[in-house]
């Protein structure tokens, strides 16, 4: 797919239940104007299909993954899974230079494997202390799950000038 990982993203959700654009606009935390682009594309690659239906207060609009968006989910799925196992023998192997390498050169695959939940946030955590980057350095801050220890400083004084506990929690 050309916009990976937002058009993964997007399929993934529809794949995973949700039908109403509101409702996938929330879940991949996306704009209006680029979901509906990215709608429009996966329709046209045969990926989706747009249902209209009868209800109570008149029409509605459903959107459903085809058999072939069912399978590139699976497919890039799996596919994630192996990149994964990748990153994770590299780290148990202790090879920094090649993890960071690994890393660098597939940015755009970890999103999806946060939103998958493919990779385990504690090991990520372990691998970007031992490349000595911070999470949002290869992943976009929305990405990230909530509670989820960027690498940065936590600053518990309260009035932001760096005084009072000054906590790392990061691995």
């Amino acid at each position: 797919m050309e916009n990976e990982p937002k058009d993964m993203i997007v399929l993934g959700t529809i794949k995973s239940g949700a039908k109403d654009f509101d409702k996938i606009r929330r879940i991949a935390k996306l704009e209006p104007e680029e979901l509906n682009k990215i709608l429009e594309k996966l329709e046209e690659r045969g990926l989706i299909k747009v249902e209209e239906k009868k209800g109570w207060l008149g029409k509605k609009i459903e959107i459903k993954t085809t058999e072939k968006g069912d399978n590139e989910v699976e497919h890039r799925i799996h596919e994630l899974e192996a990149n994964w196992g990748e990153m994770v023998a590299l780290y148990k192997a202790g090879n920094k230079d090649k993890l960071n390498d690994y890393m660098d050169n597939n940015r755009s695959i970890l999103p999806m494997m946060m939103f998958f939940g493919i990779m385990d946030i504690m090991m990520f955590s372990m691998m970007f202390s031992m490349i000595g980057a911070q999470m949002n350095d290869y992943v976009p801050a929305d990405q990230i799950p909530e509670g989820t220890d960027t690498g940065g400083e936590s600053d518990f004084s309260g009035d932001g000038d760096g005084g009072g506990f000054d906590f790392d929690i990061g691995f």
